[in-house]
């Protein structure tokens, strides 16, 4: 049975780390305005450039890019992107998760025949897939402490250039989605080859622009900075998701320490009260049994 020192022991230690959750809860609040606000300015940009691709494309039908081609798959590339520390609740393990159920379903005949390529952008992921002996070929774990648009491109040009040679026919993007602070969704994006854009726009309504030099070079140039802006998005919607899942992570543990100090507290005060009662029935017994001799 716990002594009233262990139990004041385990108060100031429940204590101290309160203290730290707290701490830690108003860093990712500070840190979460800043993302929330990257990720809601990288947001329109990216729609325009969808938008203003989808409307060439409207025009220009008889365009051909082979990173607009479905082709017979028979490697893919999964990209997955985690955090680089822990303490955010389920954001990681939803993420790891949804890629090992996908690799045990509609990718599990290129697993078994070794022509799935992971890459694990984040420590977490890198670190439970290495573990793990999945096919990992791409490493890049503490991205989010410095994170720059260059990386975002750098990662793009790899997986495109890649596609172009035929090393790899499919790349899919498994990331947490940023919805608010206390809600993150998982999702699976393809990212290459680039999925056809929304067709039901009334054509008759769609302004006819001079293009110069023409539409075909300025599609051609709009491509990487389209597949650019959605990677770059998707590292914008992780980071903030991360921030939001340890933030309210943070709150939780905070006031379930509170509750847990409360608790100990009662403890504490109910066994100290019925140790000065024992000592105080055991005063008035030495004093009777000395009246009595």
């Amino acid at each position: 049975m716990a002594t009233l020192r262990d139990i004041k022991r385990r108060i100031v230690g429940v204590k101290s780390t309160q203290q730290i959750t707290k701490a830690m809860k108003m860093v990712a609040a500070a840190r979460l305005r800043r993302a929330q606000e990257n990720i809601i300015n990288a947001r329109p940009y990216s729609r325009k450039i969808s938008e203003v691709l989808q409307n060439l494309l409207a025009i220009e039908k008889n365009f051909n890019n082979p990173l607009f081609v479905e082709r017979e798959v028979k490697k893919v590339a999964l990209v997955v992107v985690t955090s680089d520390r822990g303490l955010c609740g389920g954001f990681n393990m939803n993420v790891i998760r949804s890629v090992e159920e996908m690799i045990k379903t509609d990718l599990a005949p290129f697993f078994d025949q070794n022509n799935l390529m992971i890459y694990c952008l984040g420590k977490k992921g890198n670190d439970y897939f290495t573990k793990r002996n999945y096919p990992v070929i791409g490493s890049h774990p503490g991205i989010f402490s410095n994170l720059k648009f260059e990386f975002a491109s750098g990662l793009v040009k790899d997986l495109t250039t890649k596609y172009l040679n035929g090393e790899i026919d499919k790349v899919i993007v498994v990331y947490n989605e940023f919805k608010s602070v206390i809600q993150q969704k998982t999702v699976a994006e393809q990212l290459i080859p680039i999925l056809p854009f929304d067709s039901h726009k009334d054509e008759s309504k769609q302004v006819d622009f001079i293009y110069e030099p023409n539409k075909a070079r300025i599609i051609e140039t709009l491509l990487p900075k389209h597949l650019n802006a959605q990677m770059w998005r998707v590292l914008l919607d992780s980071y903030a998701a991360e921030l939001g899942a340890r933030m309210t992570a943070m709150d939780m543990a905070t006031e379930n320490a509170k509750e847990l100090i409360r608790s100990l507290n009662l403890t504490y005060n109910s066994k100290r009260q019925a140790a000065i009662t024992t000592e105080i029935l055991e005063i008035v017994s030495g004093a009777n049994a000395l009246k009595e001799s």
